[in-house]
């Protein structure tokens, strides 16, 4: 496979998720940043191999083999990045580029050393699943920290955008995977909400809630 149609492949997943719902070329297009035509030629390359069914006017969807070639990338995505965070001392913020490089690389003995130097983690440093090497994964029980009632508590899990400026205004302000948030009061103008991490009051937009993931506390 080409490094285009691996990529093709996970950016269908993301799109559809695990099932086997159909993706609209136009939403694809967008997410490739590429013309729907473009999409429809890489489509039809796809359907050959027998990754995905593609209807012309009814959009795109993985097959099981599609399903479990994308969980394959996205393993080796994931794992690069902890391997970058946790030996190469890489900040979250800078891993996503490079492992974007370095999940196309072929060699499954390599990527299963990775995963046991590692000691099998479950979640990158922005706390998403990884896939196990017979593509399982589980999701964690999450929700938008927007979404936490006002008075109650939850432990960030993860991120809603893993752009590297968002994560650099998180490592700004010192909220991190695993903090305690707790929610002190909501803006009614606006939805901003008033915080607290740890003995730290925090006032934080709307926007900076509905992209952190936080497991409810009790």
């Amino acid at each position: 496979m080409t490094r285009s149609e691996e990529n093709y492949l996970k950016a269908i997943f993301h799109l559809g998720g695990s099932a086997t719902a159909s993706v609209a070329t136009n939403a694809i297009a967008e997410e490739m940043e590429t013309k729907p035509s473009s999409v429809t030629d890489m489509a039809k390359k796809l359907a050959e191999k027998g990754l995905v069914n593609y209807v012309k006017y009814q959009g795109v969807s993985l097959t099981e083999v599609g399903i479990q070639t994308a969980l394959a990338i996205i393993r080796k995505h994931r794992l690069w990045e902890v391997f970058l965070v946790k030996k190469l001392d890489f900040s979250w913020d800078e891993v996503h580029e490079v492992a974007e490089q370095l999940e196309h690389i072929k060699s499954e003995k390599l990527i299963d050393k990775i995963d046991e130097l590692l000691d099998y983690p479950k979640y990158d440093p922005h706390g998403d699943p990884i896939p196990t090497k017979n593509g399982e994964f589980q999701e964690r029980d999450k929700q938008l920290l927007s979404e936490l009632p006002i008075k109650s508590k939850g432990i960030c899990v993860g991120v809603n955008d893993t752009s590297s400026t968002f994560l650099r205004f998180l490592d700004k302000h010192k909220i991190a995977l695993g903090d305690a948030i707790e929610v002190v009061e909501k803006e009614d103008f606006d939805d901003s909400l008033f915080i607290k991490i740890g003995d730290r009051n925090l006032h934080i937009s709307n926007q900076i809630a509905t992209n952190l993931f936080v497991k409810k506390d009790g």
